[in-house]
């Protein structure tokens, strides 16, 4: 079929019109929801004039059959669907550039027991024993922590009893630093230097020998959990009050919803579990 462009078109139905052949009509004659403003439609009875209107392409079709403000919903829906796909490709983008979820953390977290009502009622006491139990998770978490602080110049890892004691010392031993343990009251036989934290079910206190620590050491504070920070705080007062530089807090557990994180002081907080 023969495919004509708009002014081929045009230009051969109006020598066909001078010669008496047709009589071409302007779209004003018509309404408005049939034509576009920039189109002429003719109208002949001749047989090379059928001709012509039948040789009109598909993509002519949508002008004059579809009304104006029809296509411009039409656009409209193109251009949303446009908008939603970079949308999309955005979020995805975004995806990608997040950090990957180490796999080791989902076998330390699934190793870790909830007991409820303990040591007091209301309490969900994360249970880290029952990791310890499986040598795999226990390796990976020690892992976890060496990896992040060798290199770091650190040379002081201060264990918050009791827990502390457990991941301290592996870590102090694989970066080179020498391990503090800080401790409930009289515990330590020689001259301790103390400071009073909040539970999140009572009070306690945390000691630690003096001289334990130099003045501008680089120290690291480790615990098993951080909950409301108190005890956190206590050790980083502890170790400040020596004259050491708490580089970073680091714990296996956080629940977030009781927002210690916020008591630190600014001080950075590496965790590996959070749990709600």
């Amino acid at each position: 079929m023969l495919a004509l462009s708009k002014l081929q078109f045009a230009a051969k139905v109006c020598s066909l019109s001078s010669s008496g052949a047709s009589s071409p009509l302007r779209y004003s004659n018509f309404p408005p929801s049939i034509f576009t403003y920039n189109h002429l439609l003719f109208f002949t009875t001749t047989p090379l004039s059928l001709s012509l209107s039948l040789s009109l392409s598909l993509s002519y079709t949508h002008y004059f059959f579809f009304p104006p403000r029809q296509r411009d919903r039409e656009r409209e829906r193109e251009r949303e669907r446009e908008r939603v796909c970079v949308c999309a490709m955005e979020a995805c983008e975004e995806k990608r550039q997040e950090p990957a979820v180490d796999p080791r953390i989902e076998g330390i977290a699934s190793s870790i027991r909830v007991v409820p009502d303990f040591p007091k009622p209301g309490i969900m006491f994360q249970d880290i024993t029952t990791l310890l139990l499986d040598p795999k998770a226990f390796k990976n978490t020690v892992d976890l922590f060496v990896e992040r602080y060798s290199g770091k110049e650190i040379s002081v890892v201060a264990g918050i009893e009791a827990r502390g004691f457990i991941f301290g010392p592996p870590i102090a031993l694989a970066i080179g630093a020498k391990f503090v343990p800080l401790r409930k009251p009289r515990k330590l036989p020689g001259e301790v230097i103390s400071e009073e934290y909040v539970l999140e079910y009572g009070t306690d206190c945390l000691e630690m020998h003096v001289g334990a620590v130099q003045p501008g050491e680089r120290s690291l504070v480790v615990d098993d959990l951080i909950a409301t920070g108190g005890t956190l705080c206590a050790a980083i007062n502890l170790l400040e009050r020596a004259g050491a530089e708490v580089v970073e807090c680091a714990c296996v557990i956080e629940l977030p919803e009781l927002k210690g994180r916020q008591r630190l002081n600014d001080k950075p907080l590496y965790i590996l579990v959070e749990t709600h």
